[in-house]
C-alpha cells in the first residue's frame, strides 16, 4: 500500500514500471483504474471540475492498456462514447486529448481501423478547430493508405465506402435552394446544416482517388451520388472530381526535388583542380540528373477515367439533366455550365441520347451571352455519332444564325465556324447543303481567325462528306474518291465487319522469327513467353479456367478477331506466304525482293487471334512493328498515302503513352481559335514603361552584367564591338583570311554550305 500511494501522484513512473512488469504491479493499476472510474462519472456531471487530471488519466490508461486487454476492454467504448454524445460540452483540450489516445489505441492494436474509423468521421463536420481538423483528416488517410499498402484490404474498404455512402446520402431528402439571387442567404444556412457530413465524404473520397488508394467503382459511386445532393457546394466539388478540374492540386509530400544544374556542375569541374575522384563524382552527379529528368518526363501512371467507372450512365446523364431543367432558375450561370461541361462529358465518352439537352441549350446560343465559349465546349463534347442528326440541325442553324453574318465580328464569326465545325466533326449528317456552301464562302475573310475556321470546315468535309460540297471545292483527293464510288454511310449504318486485326501478319512473322532463331520446334506456343508477358500489366483473369476453354479477353482488338471455319486453314496460309518469301529471297535476279514479303502479308489473315491470347505487350510490339513497316515503305519511295499512315500511326503511339482522358475533349481555344492581339491603348503603354523602369538606376540599363543571373565579365565577343578598326585589321584571324589560298577558301565554303544544310536553312 505505501508503494501505491507512493506512485499515485507520479503516473509517468508507474507507467514505466508497468511497461516493463505488468504482473508485478497489477494491484497499483487497478488501484488507478478505479479511480479513473470515479472520476469520469464527476467528468460526466461536470466536465469542468478536474478536467486536468482526468486527461493524464486517459493518457496514463491508453498508455498501459495493452498490458491489461481484460481489465480495459471497454476503455475504448468510453472514449468514443464521450466524443460523439458530449462533444459540445468538453474542452478543446479534451477533445484533443480523446482523439490522440483512440488513435494511439489503434497503433498499439488495442482496437481496429473500422472501430477508430466510426469515431472520426461524424467527429469532422463537427468539430471547429483546425488543428484537430487536419489531424483527424490525416489520420483517417493515412490509416487507410497503411492498410492498402501491400494488398487490398477489402474488409476495410467496403466498410469505409459504406459508411461514406450513408454520410452523403443521409442529406439527400432536402429541398435544393440554389444560389442565386434572394436565395442565396438561405442557401448558405442550408449548406452550413446539411453540406457537413456530404462534404467531407466527397473530399476524402477524392483524396483517396488522387493518392491512388482507391480506384474501383464503388468510391465513383459515391462521389456520383453527391452530383445529385441538394447542397450547391456538394454538387460542385463532385462535377469538378469527374472534370478533373482539381487534379493540379498536390500535397507537400508529393513535391519534386530540384535537379541541379549540370552545367555549372562542369563549369566547377573544369574551374577546380583535377582529381580522378572529382571526375567520378561529377560523372555519378551527371548520371542521377539524368535519371531525375528521364522520370519527370516519363508519363504517370493513370487510373481508368472515373467517368468510365459510372454505373449506369443513362440513368447519370438524365438525372444531371433533370436537376439542370428543373432548377434552372434556382442555379446561378457558374453552376449551370458546370454540370453542363460534366452532361457533355458523359454524354460523349458513353455515347448516350438526351435529346432535350439540345433543347435547353439552344436559348443561351447568343454571342452575348457570358461564358458564351464554355458552354460551346459542352455542346460540342456531347455530340458523337450515334446522336440524331434531327436534333442537332435545329442547333447549327442557330448557330449560324447568331454567330455567322455580317452583324457581329470577326471573332464572334470564328467562334461560330470552329462549334459547327466541332459539331458536324462528330455528327457530319447534322449539316445542310445550301448552309454548308454559305459557310465555306468565308475562307475569302480577310480576318485570319475567319478564314482558318471556314477552311478548316471546308477540310472536314472534304474528309467526311465530300458530296454536299461543290464540286470546284472538293479538291483532288475527294474527287477521285467519288469517281471510284466511295461514298460515307449514311446515319445508323456500320461498316463492314473486320476480318482480321490489322499488322497481325507482322506480329505472327516476327514471333516465328524469334521461335526459330531460338531452335524451337514449329508447333511450339511458347507457353513460358506468354506467361511471362502477363507479368507486370494489371490485368484480371480466371485462375479456374482450362487451357483448353474459351478465355474471354478483354482488350483493344476484341472487336477485330476473326474465327475461322476450319483450323486447318488457319495453319496452311502461314506456311504458304513463308514458303514465298523464302522463294522470293532465294532467287538473287528477282525484282523487288523487298516488296514480295510485303503483299504476302497484305494477302493472307493471320490466324495468330485465334491461337494465342495477345497481351498487352503483344499489342505494343504490334504497333511498333506497324510503325517500322510504314518507316520502310516510306523510305522504299512509296506515296503521300504511305507518309499519311506513318504519321497517324506515330500520333497514335503518342497519345497511348501520353494514355490521357482528356483526348476526346476541346477546350476553349478549339472553340476561339487564333486571335490577334489587340493593340494597347495610351495607358497600357505608359503602365508597361513605368514597370519596366522599377528597380532601375536613372539612365541605367538592365542589359548586360545586371541582367545576368551571376555577375561576370563581358565575352570576347562584346570587346570585339568596340575594337578600334585599325586593331581589327591588324589581328591574325583578318591577316589569316587574307593570306589564305584558293583551296583553303573553297573548303571553308564548302563547310559553311554543309553546315546551313544541316540547319534546314
Amino acid at each position: 500500500m505505501g508503494r501505491g500511494i507512493l506512485l499515485t501522484s507520479n503516473l509517468p513512473q508507474l507507467q514505466n514500471l508497468i511497461k516493463r512488469d505488468p504482473t508485478a504491479y497489477k494491484e497499483e493499476f487497478l488501484q488507478q483504474w478505479n479511480h479513473y472510474n470515479s472520476i469520469r462519472q464527476i467528468f460526466q456531471i461536470n466536465p469542468d471540475e478536474q478536467a486536468q487530471h482526468f486527461r493524464e488519466l486517459v493518457t496514463f490508461i491508453a498508455q498501459v492498456a495493452q498490458c491489461y486487454p481484460k481489465e480495459t476492454a471497454e476503455f475504448p467504448s468510453h472514449l468514443s462514447t464521450m466524443l460523439l454524445e458530449n462533444y459540445g460540452t468538453l474542452s478543446p483540450d479534451t477533445r484533443k486529448t480523446l482523439v490522440q489516445n483512440l488513435v494511439m489505441l489503434r497503433n498499439k492494436g488495442v482496437i481496429t481501423s473500422i472501430e477508430l474509423l466510426k469515431t472520426l468521421f461524424p467527429l469532422l463536420p463537427r468539430t471547429t478547430s483546425s488543428s484537430l481538423r487536419a489531424f483527424i483528416r490525416k489520420t483517417i488517410l493515412s490509416d487507410i493508405r497503411t492498410a492498402n499498402l501491400r494488398t487490398k484490404n477489402h474488409k476495410l474498404n467496403r466498410a469505409v465506402q459504406a459508411m461514406l455512402f450513408g454520410m452523403v446520402e443521409r442529406g439527400m431528402d432536402a429541398e435544393v435552394v440554389g444560389d442565386k439571387g434572394k436565395l442565396r442567404a438561405a442557401a448558405k444556412q442550408a449548406n452550413a446544416q446539411n453540406s457537413g457530413e456530404a462534404m467531407w465524404a466527397v473530399v476524402l473520397t477524392k483524396e483517396l482517388w488522387r493518392k491512388g488508394i482507391w480506384n474501383d467503382a464503388k468510391s465513383v459511386s459515391i462521389i456520383a451520388l453527391g452530383c445529385f445532393h441538394p447542397v450547391i457546394k456538394v454538387q460542385s466539388a463532385s462535377s469538378h472530381f469527374f472534370l478533373g478540374s482539381d487534379d493540379d492540386v498536390e500535397d507537400s509530400d508529393d513535391e519534386e526535388e530540384e535537379i541541379p544544374n549540370a552545367k555549372a556542375l562542369q563549369h566547377r569541374r573544369e574551374i577546380n583542380k583535377k582529381t580522378r575522384s572529382g571526375e567520378k563524382k561529377l560523372q555519378k552527379q551527371m548520371k542521377s540528373i539524368k535519371a531525375k529528368r528521364k522520370k519527370q518526363a516519363m508519363p504517370g501512371t493513370p487510373n481508368f477515367p472515373a467517368i468510365q467507372l459510372l454505373n449506369d450512365p443513362q440513368t447519370f446523364g438524365e438525372k444531371l439533366y433533370d436537376i439542370l431543367n428543373r432548377y434552372d432558375k434556382r442555379f446561378s450561370l457558374d453552376h449551370k455550365i458546370l454540370i453542363m461541361q460534366l452532361l457533355s462529358r458523359v454524354m460523349g465518352s458513353h455515347k448516350l441520347c438526351v435529346l432535350g439537352f439540345y433543347t435547353y441549350i439552344m436559348k443561351y446560343l447568343t454571342y452575348h451571352q457570358l461564358r458564351i465559349p464554355a458552354i460551346l465546349v459542352a455542346l460540342a463534347q456531347s455530340c458523337h455519332d450515334f446522336t440524331p442528326p434531327d436534333a442537332l440541325t435545329p442547333v447549327i442553324r442557330k448557330l449560324a444564325q447568331e454567330f455567322v453574318h455580317p452583324g457581329v465580328g470577326s471573332e464572334v464569326i470564328a467562334a461560330g465556324l470552329n462549334s459547327i465545325r466541332e459539331v458536324c466533326r462528330r455528327q457530319p449528317w447534322s449539316m445542310e447543303e445550301d448552309l454548308l456552301g454559305d459557310l465555306v464562302e468565308y475562307r475569302k475573310s480577310r480576318d485570319k481567325a475567319v478564314t482558318a475556321a471556314a477552311r478548316g470546315l471546308l477540310q472536314l468535309f472534304r474528309e467526311v462528306n465530300p458530296g454536299m460540297l461543290k464540286k470546284r471545292q472538293r479538291g483532288k483527293e475527294a474527287s477521285m474518291g467519288m469517281a471510284s464510288g466511295s461514298q460515307p454511310l449514311p446515319f445508323g449504318h456500320s461498316a463492314e465487319a473486320a476480318v482480321d486485326i490489322e499488322g497481325l501478319v507482322l506480329l505472327e512473322d516476327h514471333l516465328q522469327k524469334l521461335r526459330e532463331e531460338e531452335g524451337a520446334a514449329p508447333g511450339d506456343e511458347g507457353e513460358d513467353d506468354d506467361e511471362a508477358a502477363w507479368t507486370g500489366w494489371d490485368v484480371d483473369s480466371d485462375s479456374d479456367e482450362s487451357s483448353e476453354g474459351w478465355v474471354s479477353v478483354s482488350s483493344e482488338g476484341e472487336s477485330d478477331l476473326e474465327i475461322s471455319d476450319s483450323e486447318d486453314e488457319g495453319e496452311k496460309r502461314p506456311k504458304k506466304g513463308k514458303a514465298k518469301a523464302k522463294e522470293g529471297s532465294a532467287d538473287p535476279d528477282e525484282p523487288m525482293e523487298d516488296a514480295k514479303p510485303a503483299e504476302d502479308a497484305v494477302a493472307r489473315i493471320s490466324s495468330l487471334a485465334t491461337t494465342k491470347i495477345l497481351t498487352p505487350a503483344d499489342f505494343a510490339l504490334l504497333n511498333d512493328l506497324r510503325i517500322k513497316a510504314a518507316s520502310a515503305a516510306v523510305e522504299r519511295g512509296a506515296g503521300s498515302g504511305a507518309k499519311r499512315k506513318l504519321a497517324s500511326l506515330e500520333a497514335q503511339k503518342k497519345a497511348q503513352q501520353q494514355a490521357g482522358g482528356e483526348d476526346m475533349f476541346i477546350s476553349e481555344n478549339d472553340i476561339l481559335g487564333p486571335r490577334k492581339k489587340a493593340k494597347a491603348d495610351y495607358a497600357e503603354r505608359m503602365a508597361s514603361i513605368e514597370k519596366g523602369r522599377e528597380g532601375r538606376e536613372k539612365f541605367g540599363s538592365l542589359k548586360g552584367k545586371k541582367n545576368k543571373e551571376a555577375p561576370s565579365s563581358s565575352t570576347n565577343k562584346e570587346k570585339a564591338r568596340n575594337k578600334p578598326i585599325m586593331m581589327i585589321l591588324a589581328s591574325g584571324a583578318v591577316r589569316g583570311k587574307k593570306k589564305a589560298s584558293l583551296r583553303e577558301k573553297q573548303r571553308k565554303m564548302r563547310a559553311h554550305i554543309d553546315r546551313a544544310k544541316k540547319s534546314h536553312h
